[in-house]
């Protein structure tokens, strides 16, 4: 499952979707009023829900749906093979967290985090030791990539999945200030230190693996820049220092090992030093993040410079075309990250990109009852409805809130 395999090979046409996405404008298509059914009338009691209008309407249309058609009731869990991967899992926080930032939402939504807490626990292994999942096994808790026994099979861990979640989880503690979820958070990143690569005769030492499976091979961006992420959102809330020195080293170790001349991250690097050339949006979006919390933690501006020459290059690259070509949940991490940095430089680039982006999903790619398709065939999957719904959260909230 690496990255290059997760983008699903897509044939629709460029100069259609560039056209298409470029022209596609916020007021394309009024969204229906939500008609109020005859019982909602007869339960005088029953509290209105909140009036939305624009993004965080949108927003909330598309979790509503998300919840309908992929969430299994009364499991925690969302619809897969039986059930939705870890990485599937996680976005589906990730959108219940940004909309629940949403002032109007915040208590509707309470009772759902509280929901994906329990489902997160069903991903949960506690006792890795001598099981044999590859040669980067770690005695440490972790979450498997399918749901652990006795639910499902469970199996390899993907570091970057874990990072996913300890975000969310590190966020949710934000938010609610529930000390369950900040213990978990920190739990992922002792996961994830205690993934740093130590080998002898590594190109490029150090690095954290995309997966501890057997086969793996690999250290790549997505795997070192979320770490940094994590730490410096954990170092913010608990001050400890380990969180911050190892975030720096994760940002380090990805700028020297898979910066390429153009200014853009490459995907990864093997053992033996053979780099894999794909440029992913949400690469150059996680390392864009890194550097704008090492500025916040740090006060050290070249951390800034780093993240605005980052954004630079990536807004050259990532044209309309190509981000309508990657998996939604690449161009959700992007563009976050990139409306994080622009709080910071009062340049906001960003927020305009992403609203394109969804108006253009909105327009062409909604289905009946507030379903989005991608791909091609075009289908529905819970990370593209949940990368949708993040992104019109994260236009309707405070980037203060994103990390």
């Amino acid at each position: 499952m690496t990255a290059s395999l997760r983008a699903s090979a897509v044939t629709l046409t460029l100069s259609l979707a560039c056209t298409l996405f470029a022209s596609s404008a916020w007021g394309a298509g009024r969204v229906p009023a939500r008609a109020a059914s005859a019982a909602a009338h007869k339960k005088a009691k029953k509290p209105k829900k909140p009036l939305l209008h624009g993004n965080p309407l949108r927003a909330e249309l598309a979790f509503e749906a998300m919840q309908k058609y992929d969430y299994i009731a009364g499991s925690g869990l969302y619809a897969g093979e039986p059930f939705s991967s870890l990485w599937g899992f996680g976005q589906a926080l990730a959108a219940t967290v940004t909309l629940s930032a949403i002032p109007q939402l915040k208590k509707e939504l309470a009772p759902e985090i509280k929901a994906r807490l329990i489902g997160l626990n069903s991903y949960l292994d506690t006792d890795n030791s001598g099981e044999p999942e590859g040669s980067y096994t770690s005695v440490l808790p972790g979450f498997d990539g399918t749901v652990a026994p006795p639910t499902g099979p469970g199996g390899t861990k993907f570091y970057d999945d874990n990072d996913w979640v300890g975000i969310e989880l590190a966020r949710t503690y934000e938010l609610t200030h529930d000390t369950s979820a900040l213990s978990i958070a920190e739990e992922i990143m002792a996961f994830e230190m205690a993934g740093w690569q130590t080998t002898p005769g590594l190109v490029c030492p150090g690095g954290i693996p995309f997966s501890n499976s057997l086969e793996n091979t690999t250290r790549n961006a997505v795997t070192n820049a979320p770490t940094a992420e994590l730490g410096l959102q954990l170092y913010r809330i608990t001050h400890n220092p380990q969180y911050a020195q190892f975030a720096l080293m994760a940002y380090e170790w990805v700028r020297t090992c898979l910066l390429q001349p153009n200014g853009l991250y490459a995907d990864s690097i093997s053992k033996r030093g053979a780099i894999e050339p794909a440029f992913w949006s949400y690469n150059q979006g996680t390392m864009i993040g890194a550097g704008t919390l090492l500025y916040q933690v740090t006060g050290n501006s070249a951390y800034l410079y780093e993240a605005r020459q980052t954004a630079k290059a990536a807004l050259a690259y990532f044209s309309p075309e190509r981000l309508a070509f990657e998996n939604p949940f690449f161009p959700a991490v992007y563009f976050r990250n990139l409306m994080y940095l622009d709080s910071v430089t009062h340049d906001p680039p960003g927020a305009a990109l992403a609203q394109n982006y969804v108006n253009f999903a909105w327009g062409h790619l909604r289905r009946a009852h507030y379903t989005f398709v991608w791909g091609f065939p075009p289908s529905t999957q819970l990370l593209y409805q949940s990368a949708i719904a993040q992104i019109y959260g994260l236009l309707s909230t405070s980037p203060s809130t994103y990390f």
